[in-house]
């Protein structure tokens, strides 16, 4: 466990660490947002496919084996961004990097498949509540690297420490003998899925500056959709699919899947975005608290780290009563999160209250939504299954923020595309519920190994 949870470190540090660079980066290269934006949106593209591509891998040549490739072609990306001195490098670095996009769901499928299945909802909270965690303490950590050396840094310590996990992995983590498998990886299917869901993605991500109604967004978008639906074709046909779509007839498994989408789409995936600008807009403007960027980072590490706190309770409920709990709290939560900011965002005691909850919400769910998916699928699956579901989180946090983002912008007032805001994370909260409670009980379904 603890080395499962050390390497997990390092996905969620690369996710997370490039937000703070942003500014740095634009200054240094005299650039722009959009330009600099790329060094994490190319991390995400390629981070969403490998999840499930590199998850179905892991599944049919063993997860250790997939697990040490990845560190090692992530430590590679970060030497290239670190070496070089263009926001070139640092882009082909990053989009390098993304592969470490698939190491939660290849952690989680070690968790099953080396534990007893007593352990297992604990054990699958507490690496994602590591994730959760991780992510908040690596915008400090790379904060106080480009302030007191410089942006190289954050990729230096990046690539020791996946140089750090490679170790772990090889020395410490007990390896499986091989089993060899017998069957075809499924290239036509990894490719097409890759870039179907990089095409989709690019053009939520994207939304933003072209705009909805764009002939680019609705290319991509539509594009991607089209080549998903002949992909599910495609699938249904091969003896070993890349993506299993079979898994999708299990009630309990798309129930789960349709859930996920529904909270990242709204208050799991959007809050992190609306609460550093609730803490940071000045108090002129109607609803900020004016607070600095440093005093705001502390608040959402001080958060998080309750959130982690919880991630136990929330895999001890999973085990004892299932995982249907755990999400529903969260999802309660988080309507408890929103009230407060929809009525006392101009507290600094209600909105630290509401980072507290958020950030237990967020342990609840996120650490839920892989507990249910273990719970509904064969463990050989494991892994792409996970991998799957992390796509569609990353879909659904960027439509939701896409949506979140221009809400704020064409609001009449801010206040106004606050409520707005807050009504939408109501909404799909209560979706979320309510897809929540129709997940049957019960142990993993046996559909279509």
């Amino acid at each position: 466990m603890a080395v499962l949870i050390a390497v997990e470190i390092i996905s969620a540090f690369e996710t997370s660490m490039m937000f703070a660079a942003i500014p740095t980066l634009i200054t240094d290269f005299d650039s722009d947002a959009s330009t600099v934006g790329w060094a994490v949106t190319s991390f995400l593209l390629v981070a969403a496919a490998s999840a499930a591509v590199c998850g179905r891998l892991g599944d049919m040549y063993g997860r250790e084996r997939v697990l040490i490739v990845l560190l090692v072609v992530a430590a590679v990306g970060s030497i290239i961004s670190a070496a070089g001195d263009s926001l070139t490098s640092i882009i082909v670095g990053r989009t390098i990097q993304g592969v470490a996009g698939a190491i939660l769901p290849l952690c989680i499928g070690l968790a099953r498949e080396h534990l007893p299945s007593g352990r297992v909802p604990v054990a699958v909270a507490l690496i994602s509540g590591s994730a959760v965690a991780a992510g908040s303490a690596s915008l400090l950590v790379a904060g106080l690297l480009i302030d007191y050396a410089s942006w190289h840094m954050i990729f230096v310590v990046a690539a020791a420490y996946s140089v750090f996990a490679i170790l772990l992995v090889w020395f410490v983590l007990p390896w499986r003998p091989p089993t060899g498998s017998k069957e075809k990886i499924d290239y036509v299917g990894a490719v097409t899925f890759a870039a179907s869901v990089a095409a989709i993605l690019l053009g939520v991500n994207k939304s933003q500056a072209w705009g909805w109604a764009d002939g680019r967004t609705l290319g991509l978008i539509v594009g991607g959709a089209v080549v998903l639906v002949l992909l599910v074709r495609w699938e249904l046909r091969v003896p070993s699919p890349i993506i299993n779509v079979r898994l999708f007839a299990g009630r309990k498994f798309s129930l789960t899947m349709l859930a996920t989408v529904a909270i990242a789409a709204g208050p799991m995936g959007v809050a992190t975005m609306i609460i550093p600008i609730i803490m940071q807009t000045p108090t002129s403007d109607g609803f900020g608290l004016g607070l600095s960027a440093t005093h705001a980072g502390w608040l959402s590490f001080i958060g998080s780290m309750f959130g982690f706190a919880c991630t136990p309770l929330s895999g001890r409920i999973s085990a004892a009563v299932g995982s249907r709990v755990s999400m529903l709290i969260g999802s309660i939560l988080f309507i408890a999160s929103t009230v407060t900011m929809m009525t006392a965002h101009n507290s600094v005691v209600a909105m630290t209250a509401m980072v507290v909850v958020v950030s237990v919400a967020t342990a609840f769910a996120y650490t839920a939504l892989p507990n249910l998916i273990v719970e509904a699928v064969p463990e050989r699956n494991t892994s792409e299954a996970t991998g799957t579901n992390a796509v569609l989180r990353t879909a659904g946090q960027g439509v939701g923020t896409s949506v979140a983002t221009m809400l704020l912008a064409f609001a009449a007032t801010p206040i106004g595309g606050l409520n707005m805001i807050g009504v939408m994370f109501l909404v799909l909260a209560f979706i979320a519920i309510a897809l929540t409670v129709m997940i049957p009980r019960g142990v993993p379904d046996t559909v279509a190994g």
